[in-house]
């Protein structure tokens, strides 16, 4: 069932992670990883992962590399 309150491209991305398992902080993943996993633009998916922050549904932390990413909701 898609979110309501998110785009397109930010339900697409919402279901790949959820699908992956990307739902707890011990199996967040980056940006790049979500990218090659929805297959879709890497622009795509940053602005995506950035809407589903700012709508409260996934969490993003700061590591040494880049930046990880999962599900909250």
């Amino acid at each position: 069932m898609p979110l309501e309150d998110v785009s397109d491209r930010a339900n697409k991305v919402y279901d790949t992670m959820k699908s992956a398992g990307i739902t707890s902080e011990d199996k967040m993943r980056d940006a790049e990883a979500i990218t090659k996993m929805s297959k879709l633009g890497k622009n795509f998916v940053l602005q995506a992962l950035q809407e589903l922050q700012s709508k409260g549904y996934a969490k993003r932390r700061a590591r040494e590399k880049a930046a990880g990413y999962w599900l909250i909701k």
